[in-house]
């Protein structure tokens, strides 16, 4: 196990784990965490953990253009019950993540300390929201980093109404310009949706 030091690096990713596990420590500083998303590594942890640096192989990813919209949603999204906002309230959508009950997880991984870590980033211009609204309600949406290199790192979604969060996610997509969409590690949700398994060699060299 790599334990991180105050100098702002990682090993190489080839040294994580089979679960992706990668490092363990360091802080979450902007400078730390820029370097970690541009090398293919992102935070995972809970409350009351040490920070724990995540590159898994294989990666899942989505490639815009094969993002998958069933007869259902297309009708969802025909019936514009919903407006897709851009940076309208990134703080709102972080709190709401960070309070969805996911399975299997027993805290949540988004706490105080990730919350104002990725306000600043959003303050800088790395991280960005979506809002979904229904009749003037915050009611889904999600975040993540831009890199500024055609790719968006997800980080969390939350819907409180069905397909709020899909909504906001197909319709940030589409009306985007990225080449790849990285998700992290597997979901049913993002599968559905036409995200699939990259591995992670050919995922550091989209990164550049």
């Amino acid at each position: 196990m790599y334990f991180l030091t105050k100098t702002i690096e990682f090993p190489p990713v080839t040294s994580a784990s089979k679960e992706g596990i990668l490092a363990v420590g360091g802080d979450l500083s902007p400078e730390r965490l820029i370097l970690a998303y541009k090398s293919g590594i992102f935070p995972w942890f809970e409350d009351e953990q040490p920070i724990v640096w995540w590159s898994p192989d294989p990666r899942f990813i989505m490639f815009p253009k094969r993002l998958k919209v069933s007869k259902s949603m297309k009708q969802v999204l025909r019936n514009k019950n919903f407006e897709v906002t851009i940076n309208k309230d990134f703080n709102a959508v972080i709190d709401q993540c960070s309070m969805i009950n996911r399975q299997d997880q027993d805290g949540t991984w988004i706490t105080e300390h990730m919350k104002m870590a990725y306000l600043k980033l959003h303050a800088m211009g790395y991280a960005k929201s979506v809002e979904v609204w229904q009749d003037e309600q915050l009611v889904g949406g999600l975040y993540g980093i831009d890199l500024d290199n055609g790719i968006f790192c997800g980080e969390s979604m939350f819907s409180l109404v069905s397909n709020a969060s899909k909504v906001g996610f197909i319709t940030f997509i589409q009306n985007a310009n990225y080449h790849l969409i990285d998700c992290q590690v597997y979901t049913n949700h993002l599968a559905s949706l036409g995200a699939e398994d990259m591995p992670r060699a050919e995922f550091i060299r989209y990164l550049g």
